[in-house]
């Protein structure tokens, strides 16, 4: 019988934004089909009555996101056979967690008199999802771009076939001619022409399977730069400002890693979904662009499918010199992806950085221990990871415990090389303040604490970590070399389901 413990944990884990529409009202098959004949012949019913459709049919999601725009948002929507169909209650997470930064005092808004808040989409397609529904829910505007002729020409059709919202929306082409970047504008009311494929613009259901040595894989792919259409940098026009920019990238490497989820069919092309290095490379780009445009962005944003690269972003972002970064996870079902947001405005109040003063002890739990491995394998390796930093470590294999005295450059090491160890897994974290600008000063220079290894029952065990010296600031540099450490160990040591748990 599952602990209380257990049970509380599985209820804080994140499920959908509170503001979303479906946070308190799942989508009802059955209504949608007494209510639109045209997605009856998607819907069947279990033994127990209840409603479902062939996730893998793609006919059967792309109309069921038909229905639910109509139904729900009051837009008219459609894409072309093969396209990326979005699904729509993982796309308003998105879209609330960034109602969320812009309407926060962490940074100022915009001096100015305007009071609509302005996006830019980068890679729209053919779906236009994010500014139609920021425009139904919140009235926002929107500059889409993609680079595609397919992309621009949908994207102009369901803006066009939405008078109510039309007004907001611009759709930009993208172009790169003979190495020259160009860029054209058209308002939806405007008309669009030609045939290709799709640009960088979707999502998908599942991650793609890790590979069975994830840190050589890492290095490689981590160091691969993107070589494709311009994203912002030759798109957002001289003197424009908005208050945000937002992206689906693609996730993957290759199709052949884009197609390892059997169980959904959200349709996509290559063009939507692959970019020579993945979702890094593609982001980090974003992110180089950020650090040219600077303030005409208020917030940079991107969804990441994989909690490693969020990790190796984050710390790429320390060394940008921005002011802020915020993280979130996004999770719909069985889908899980995380939110990237970083800014380069002065905040408009302090910004700390992530620490709790009374958490001086922290422990986890390590569950699902595989058969080979004991306490003191876990132990030892403690001892091995701190030291690998040039760390102070002395180990009791009697109390089963490593004490442990690291300079502030020894811990700072530690952070800064966490994406060689990590693997990509499910913690929870909601909106959390991942940094702000360069890396904060200690006060002291050392940091002392012990870590101990307790077996609980047979292939669980408790690693408990304690400062020696309680102070607020360093405690927050402690808790993230805990998390780090956690990480890890779960990776070395634990069953790969109990891992992702």
């Amino acid at each position: 019988m599952p602990s209380k413990k257990s049970k509380r944990k599985r209820a804080e884990r994140p499920t959908i934004h509170p503001k979303n529409k479906y946070a308190d009202n799942p989508p009802d098959f059955a209504l949608l089909a007494s209510l639109y004949p045209s997605f009856t012949p998607f819907v069947w019913y279990t033994g127990d009555g209840r409603a479902r459709i062939d996730w893998t049919d793609f006919n059967a999601t792309r109309e069921l996101t038909r229905v639910l725009l109509l139904h729900d948002h009051g837009l008219n929507w459609w894409i072309p056979d093969g396209q990326l169909c979005p699904t729509v209650p993982n796309r308003s997470n998105y879209i609330h967690w960034i109602q969320d930064l812009v309407s926060s005092d962490i940074i100022p808004k915009n001096n100015t008199n305007e009071k609509i808040v302005r996006g830019f989409d980068i890679g729209t397609g053919t779906n236009c999802i994010y500014p139609l529904l920021g425009a139904s829910l919140l009235g926002w505007s929107f500059v889409g771009s993609d680079v595609t002729d397919i992309a621009v020409d949908w994207a102009e059709r369901n803006v066009k076939s939405n008078p109510h919202v039309a007004e907001l929306i611009e759709i930009r082409r993208v172009q790169c001619c003979h190495g020259t970047l160009s860029v054209e504008g058209s308002h939806c009311r405007e008309s669009g022409n030609g045939e290709s494929k799709v640009d960088k613009s979707g999502s998908v259901t599942d991650e793609a399977k890790p590979s069975p040595s994830p840190s050589f894989t890492l290095k490689t792919d981590l160091n691969r730069n993107y070589s494709g259409p311009p994203v912002l940098l030759g798109v957002v026009r001289d003197g424009e400002k908005f208050d945000f920019c937002m992206c689906n990238p693609p996730f993957f490497d290759s199709m052949e890693e884009a197609g390892l989820n059997p169980k959904t069919s959200c349709g996509g092309t290559p063009e939507e979904m692959v970019c020579p290095g993945g979702e890094n490379a593609f982001i980090s780009r974003i992110i180089e662009d950020s650090v040219v445009l600077k303030e005409t962005f208020r917030w940079y944003t991107s969804m990441v499918g994989r909690k490693i690269i969020l990790k190796f972003l984050t710390s790429k972002l320390r060394e940008m010199g921005v002011t802020v970064v915020k993280t979130t996870e996004f999770v719909q079902g069985q889908t899980c992806r995380w939110g990237l947001a970083w800014s380069f405005v002065p905040p408009a109040r302090k910004i700390v950085f992530p620490h709790a003063t009374e958490k001086s002890n922290l422990s986890f739990t390590l569950e699902g221990l595989q058969r080979q491995f004991g306490a003191i394998h876990v132990l030892q390796s403690i001892e091995s990871f701190f030291r690998t930093f040039g760390a102070s470590c002395v180990m009791n294999t009697c109390l089963f415990t490593v004490n442990i005295t690291a300079s502030y450059d020894q811990c700072n090491a530690v952070l800064k090389n966490e994406a060689t160890y990590l693997k990509e897994d499910a913690s929870f974290n909601t909106m959390e303040n991942i940094s702000c600008g360069s890396s904060p000063h200690f006060s002291l220079n050392s940091l002392s604490f012990q870590i101990s290894v307790f077996q609980q029952i047979p292939g669980t065990l408790l690693v408990k970590a304690s400062l020696q010296l309680r102070d607020s600031t360093v405690s927050g540099m402690f808790s993230l070399m805990v998390q780090q450490l956690e990480e890890i160990l779960r990776h070395k040591f634990c069953k790969s389901k109990a891992g992702s748990n």
